[in-house]
């Protein structure tokens, strides 16, 4: 091993000392722009960061390894070169003309935030083949407005419904004048009163006059809505007026199989009604959410001075496909994981706008080394309906919530047991502002079965009365809902990003009430159909948060929080083993395999042959560093930690170090750190995240040093498809 290392180390510095220049690749009368700087010389107050945006040339970003591999290209232009470009970063050309451009975009943006006579100058170092420049700004006067004059039509229906919204306007006395001040207004105002039927309405309409002399150090801020717009002259002007929609046409490919009445129920836009913007965004919402189409056009043409007809043109999607998912894990102690899932899928199964999904997925984990495996198998239906069943349509004026009603089987065979699972639930999802999203089902049913369970393990139960219970047949009835927010809805977002996610099951309080009709178990719970029900609340809740920047780096820094508990009260004693809590995996601590942390300190539970640690709380943080590396290939660094335990344990007292305990909070914390690589296709993406303990719970001497990293059972090596979190 620390021959090996040597090797590597000697590669590395090789590989330095053969590419110390960014600036081989260069003609001669080029220069690397290496560093931009902007300085405020006069407001320690005012963050430069924001105008950067504005530099029309990016610097190379400081030290990178792929603008060293770059420049190995010899020049000729063969296969060797152009290897090399794809892989590499080409070294950003300075060019001073963008210089000009950058200082010109600096001073119109600091204007247009109200900086009025913002200076700015570069200063140009030149070192070698390389530039650096600093951009000094010296910040311009600002005008507080001191009286504010609204000039508007005399007469006519637009007078009355500009005076009702007054009171509205975010343009203050006191505020610093600018134009971006005045834009926000304008947009304001236009929106509002496009809602309430004036159709040909814009800011465009409205016209600005700042006197800054009168008063000195003071703005007096004149705005006048004019009967015409900024683009037209005053003979032009005609009445600001109400208009109503008239004829409205729905268009859609003729092959298209789709129920007509679903595309009317889902418009809004209704003849006769006055002109409502909102109107006709919620419809495109609606027609858009429907998922059966590519894209959605509504048109506005006025056929009168005060009708508008509509038309709906609808592209058809992509209405049915397959979707292939697959993880693969193994370890250095020989343990695979093996996580296989297919799925089809049809947007429109019934020509009404219904999403049927069918999914078959796999989970094996085996040792190469011997015959022992564990085997689950799944199969699940699910149909959605374009509606809340049975309320109509006319009720929602935005989306409308889906009705899900989903059917699966789930068959696992462990060493320990065999066990099905039948489950089936109802209910609705929907979404707010496209950043509020539900899920709410009513019902959900588990029927669980246990069989062939081994004699060992049943020996275990039998002296344990806390996995007695949550190893049994049961009868799970109860509710469940999902609540997540996040300010970006992209399905890759480009930007800085939060969103929350909480999880809600309780079961068993509708049927605690018919406790007397039902009888007992030898353990004094009720039972429906010859198997205890399961009474029990569990909760959980991530908190994420992603910053994006360097769009030419793609570079992001990821985090999460996670914590869940589950607490069994009532019938039960305990929560069903598939409601339990597990640590590890691709997407979780990734320095162990899946099911192999935790709970707490305490060892690997010996009664299962393939390893299923649970507990009834879980937490967890993550961070993950991710950047571009070349072509399709991106990187990441990670750092995981957190663990699974138990709330409570009625049986033996070995158990102890399995328990939840305020003061044991820092042993019982188990961390990894990693490096990813990954392959981004756009539609999907292939991960490898290499993970590598350094605390772990379970040993008695928890933290591992980098001489141990390498060793049996202290790495791990997973595959996936999308991000971990």
């Amino acid at each position: 091993m620390k021959k090996g290392l040597n090797v590597i180390f000697m590669a590395l510095a090789m590989l330095f000392l053969s590419a110390c220049s960014t600036t081989r690749v260069l003609k001669e009368d080029e220069y690397r722009l290496r560093r931009n700087r902007i300085e405020i010389t006069n407001d320690k107050k005012f963050n430069p960061s924001q105008l950067n945006k504005y530099l029309k040339q990016n610097e190379s970003l400081g030290w990178s390894p792929f603008l060293y591999v770059y420049n190995w290209k010899n020049g000729k232009g063969g296969p060797w070169d152009r290897f090399l470009t794809n892989i590499g970063r080409a070294p950003v050309v300075y060019k001073p003309e963008l210089v000009e451009t950058s200082v010109e975009n600096i001073e119109n943006h600091l204007e247009y935030i109200g900086y009025y006579g913002s200076k700015v100058n570069a200063e140009i170092w030149t070192t070698g083949k390389q530039v650096d420049i600093k951009y000094n700004v010296t910040l311009g006067r600002r005008y507080p407005i001191k009286d504010i004059t609204i000039n508007i039509p005399e007469h006519g229906e637009f007078r009355e419904a500009f005076l009702a919204d007054t009171s509205g306007i975010t343009i203050k006395k006191g505020d610093f004048l600018a134009e971006s001040l005045l834009e926000v207004e304008t947009e304001r105002s236009s929106s509002k009163l496009r809602n309430q039927g004036f159709y040909d309405f814009s800011k465009n309409n409205y016209f600005f006059e700042a006197d800054t002399i009168s008063v000195p150090g003071y703005a007096l801020l004149d705005m006048t809505v004019n009967e015409y717009t900024r683009n037209e002259s005053p003979k032009e002007a005609e009445p600001i007026r109400r208009f109503y929609f008239n004829d409205i046409s729905i268009s859609y490919p003729k092959d298209l199989k789709i129920k007509e009445n679903i595309l009317y129920n889902f418009n809004t836009i209704v003849p006769g009604d006055l002109y409502d913007a909102d109107v006709v965004s919620n419809t495109y919402s609606r027609f858009s959410a429907l998922d059966v189409f590519s894209s959605v056009n509504i048109g506005m043409n006025k056929v009168d001075t005060n009708l508008v007809d509509c038309s709906i043109v609808l592209t058809q999607s992509r209405l049915q496909g397959m979707k292939v998912n697959f993880e693969l894990s193994t370890n250095s102690s020989g343990l695979w994981g093996l996580s296989p899932q297919l799925s089809y899928f049809h947007k429109n199964i019934f020509h009404g706008g219904e999403w049927l999904n069918l999914s078959f997925m796999n989970n094996s984990q085996f040792k190469l080394s011997d015959n022992v495996r564990s085997t689950e198998f799944g199969a699940s239906a699910s149909l959605s309906l374009p509606r809340f069943f049975p309320l109509p349509y006319r009720l929602f004026d935005q989306e409308i919530p889906r009705t899900d009603i989903s059917l699966s089987f789930n068959y696992q065979n462990r060493p320990e047991y065999k066990r099905n699972m039948i489950s089936t639930s109802y209910g609705y999802n929907g979404n707010m502002n496209r950043k509020y999203f539900y899920q709410v089902y009513p019902l959900q049913l588990n029927i669980i079965r246990l069989f062939s369970m081994d004699e060992d393990f049943y020996s275990t139960l039998a002296n344990d009365p806390f996995l007695r219970n949550a190893y049994q047949d049961h009868f799970d009835l109860g509710s469940g809902a999902t609540f997540y927010y996040t300010t970006n809805s992209s399905n890759i977002p480009d930007e800085t990003y939060f969103y929350s996610r909480l999880q809600i099951d309780v079961a068993g309080n509708l049927l605690s009430a018919f406790n007397p009709l039902m009888r007992e178990d030898a353990n004094g719970s009720r039972m429906i159909w010859n198997t205890p029900y399961s009474q029990y609340v569990r909760g959980e809740l991530t908190l994420g948060k992603t910053w994006v920047w360097g769009k030419r780096m793609g570079q992001s820094l990821a985090t999460r929080i996670l914590a869940g508990a589950g607490y069994a009260y009532g019938n039960s004693t305990a929560l069903p083993f598939e409601k339990h809590f597990y640590g590890g995996g691709s997407n979780s601590l990734r320095g162990w395999q899946v099911r192999t942390v935790g709970p707490g300190t305490s060892q690997m539970d010996k009664s299962f042959i393939i390893p299923n640690q649970t507990g009834d709380m879980k937490l967890e943080a993550n961070i993950e560093y991710r950047f571009d590396i070349a072509w399709k290939f991106a990187g990441a660094v990670f750092v995981d930690a957190g663990n699974i335990w138990m709330l409570e344990h009625k049986g033996s007292k070995e158990m102890e170090s399995a328990i939840f305990r305020w003061k044991n909070l820092g042993d019982s914390i188990a961390a990894n750190w990693g490096v990813g690589l990954r392959l981004d296709f756009g539609v999907m993406l292939l991960r490898f995240d290499y993970g590598i303990k350094f605390h772990n719970p379970a040993l008695e001497q928890k933290w591992i040093g980098p001489s141990d990293w390498l060793k049996k059972g202290n790495n791990v090596l997973h595959f996936g498809v999308g991000y971990p979190f």
